[in-house]
């Protein structure tokens, strides 16, 4: 073979100033790249070419900081000096210039992926790259390609023996990071812990130091993921090792969905769904996509429901193209069909576990309920799916169906379902449904006021559909059953409240109640409470409510004694205090209530104190 040299085109000049302005922060992309290229050349191999059974087809990676190499060599299908102008000269050339000119069409898209570059993204580290290859075909001569600078080359005879292809690259001197072991085997786990070739890491000093001793390499990567698994062969064991193994955490999931999809699309994967912290807010799932067992990118929200954004896991979809921008997963009708079917499939797992396994449904419940509320709230389809499992946790820890609790309480209740938003603080509403054994269900998150409303005006349940009523809005029902102590004067409490709120407007009842301990409580108007919760929710405060109502209890000793009390600044002291003792079971004060309370408890402690 004739020594031949050459230029790749005068163009190439211009083309890696702006590929690195590109890839600055994913520049270790490159060994995803050729270590594909690998992958690529044993595949085409095992497809031609009856192989010997006893061959391992492999990629080896070698790292040589003394030489300040970085290899990579493959024992497929080889290339012939045709065809390595073709593939090198020309389709590397023409892969980075379809790049660069793709990116600087979406310069703000959001590209993912970054492929396309082959071959010419070795440039990215390295300041010189030789291939030596040779053929599979018979007869076949090595070939040995050099260039410094990925613009002049030259092509000559090789010295390689065996079939495959080893590309060097020379590490340039600004891009010193490559030749460190564990920077190397950091893009290893990122890039190539799943593709479908055994891939070795050799670092030659390491090596060097083993001297005679011989030990059994093993491969970085895992051939065949869990994901590529038919469901009925994987453990629970399995699956939860995967989890650790992608998100280097030690926390189990809670479950899991595996994905197997062939049409209309071509999927495969596992999400689980994490435990979550109690102050879910902020906490983010990842889900990594891969390309036939390449890693592409992570964090990929588009393809998962708004409503799941907390899962974690696993995608590869051969469909979806590898470079690829956010605006386009946004707005692609695959990526939505894919979205959708997600959203089935955690359905069918969670309807199916109610089914097979109400405890375990039961003891997810609590992690799980903020997002399968968000979920009816969002999408159509997943709440007739789910409609007929969301359970209502009781203040006695009871989980209950919407249908189970309506016929638990139908003849206390009708149609309403009792709740309260904070059951320690409201211990005194919730005790006066208790001791008529009557349900009252937690509703404390935040998605509960949406939820709450959507209950009752869309969820389609007919004649079953539900009122929501906190323990605060209405008592009628639960009152005692006696009279009011006549000696205590309806006005005579609604001129001292009246006084001590400066609310002209407050409503004060005389009403004995069940609990003797309880002085009074407030209740406000279901709606016109839930509008203002509403408000501030979207941080427009609108400050208490004005229909309110004191519901004061004539049974208690304190009441009692409050009326026969003498001391009208007392009197006005120890009022003020019951009513702001009655308002924090409805919501926490505001900064100057709370001051003038916590001022007014010490004044009382030290009044006692006195006497």
């Amino acid at each position: 073979m004739t020594v031949k040299t050459g230029s790749i085109s005068i163009d190439a000049q211009n083309i890696m100033p702006v590929i690195k302005r590109w890839l600055y922060s994913d520049k270790d992309i490159f060994v995803r790249e050729l270590i594909s290229n690998g992958v690529d050349a044993i595949t085409k191999l095992k497809l031609i070419q009856s192989l010997d059974k006893d061959e391992e087809l492999k990629i080896t990676l070698t790292l040589n900081k003394e030489k300040g190499t970085l290899s990579f060599e493959d024992n497929g299908i080889g290339m012939t000096q045709e065809e390595v102008e073709k593939y090198i000269n020309q389709v590397a050339l023409s892969g980075a210039e379809d790049f660069v000119k793709n990116y600087t069409q979406a310069e703000d898209a959001g590209i993912i992926g970054h492929f396309g570059l082959g071959f010419y993204s070795s440039f990215m580290a390295a300041s010189h790259v030789t291939i030596d290859t040779l053929s599979y075909q018979e007869g076949a001569e090595a070939v040995r390609w050099d260039s410094e600078d990925g613009i002049a080359f030259e092509i000559k005879s090789g010295e390689r023996s065996q079939r495959g292809t080893l590309i060097t690259l020379h590490i340039a001197e600004d891009e010193k990071e490559f030749l460190e072991t564990h920077r190397i085997r950091q893009v290893l786990n990122k890039y190539c812990a799943f593709m479908p070739v055994p891939i070795y890491f050799v670092d030659a000093a390491e090596e060097a130091k083993k001297n005679d001793e011989k030990t059994a390499p093993t491969p970085i990567n895992d051939t065949n993921p869990l994901w590529f698994k038919p469901p009925r062969e994987c453990t629970d064991e399995e699956y939860i090792e995967t989890y650790h193994k992608l998100f280097h955490t030690f926390d189990d999931p809670l479950f899991w969905v595996h994905l197997n999809v062939d049409y209309p699309f071509n999927l495969k994967g596992i999400l689980y769904f994490p435990r979550i912290r109690r102050d879910f807010a902020g906490q983010e799932g990842e889900i990594k996509l891969f390309n036939r067992q390449v890693y592409v990118a992570d964090n990929i929200k588009e393809i998962i429901p708004e409503f799941l954004l907390v899962l974690k896991g696993v995608i590869d979809c051969p469909d979806l193209p590898l470079n690829v921008s956010r605006s386009f997963l946004q707005n692609d009708g695959q990526v939505r069909k894919i979205s959708a079917h997600i959203a089935k499939k955690v359905a069918d797992k969670l309807t199916g576990l109610f089914k097979t396994d109400r405890p375990t449904y039961e003891k997810y419940w609590d992690d799980i309920h903020p997002f399968i509320k968000y979920g009816a709230l969002r999408d159509s389809k997943f709440y007739e799916a789910m409609k007929d499992v969301i359970l209502y946790k009781t203040t006695e820890d009871n989980y209950l169906t919407l249908e189970e609790y309506q016929e638990r309480n139908q003849d206390k209740v009708e149609k309403k379902v009792i709740y309260t938003a904070d059951a320690a603080r409201q211990e005194g509403q919730v005790a006066l449904y208790r001791s008529r054994s009557i349900d009252v269900v937690v509703m404390d998150t935040i998605i509960d006021i949406s939820f709450l409303s959507f209950m009752e005006y869309s969820s389609n349940l007919g004649e079953n559909t539900p009122t929501f009523v906190r323990v605060d809005a209405d008592i009628s029902g639960l009152e005692a059953d006696e009279e009011a102590d006549s000696s205590i004067s309806q006005k005579e409490m609604e001129n001292l409240f009246r006084k001590v709120t400066g609310l002209d407007t407050l409503e004060v009842k005389l009403q004995p109640l069940q609990d003797e301990q309880l002085n009074a409580l407030l209740t406000e108007d279901e709606q016109t409470r839930r509008f203002a919760d509403m408000n501030a929710l979207y941080g427009r405060e609108l400050g208490l409510t004005q229909q309110q109502t004191l519901v004061v209890n004539p049974k208690s000793s304190t009441i009692k004694a409050l009326v026969q009390l003498k001391d009208e600044k007392r009197k006005e002291l120890i009022a003020a205090q019951i009513y702001d003792l009655a308002r924090l079971a409805t919501r926490p004060l505001e900064k100057d209530d709370l001051r003038r309370f916590l001022k007014r408890s010490q004044d009382l402690i030290a009044a006692l104190a006195e006497n």
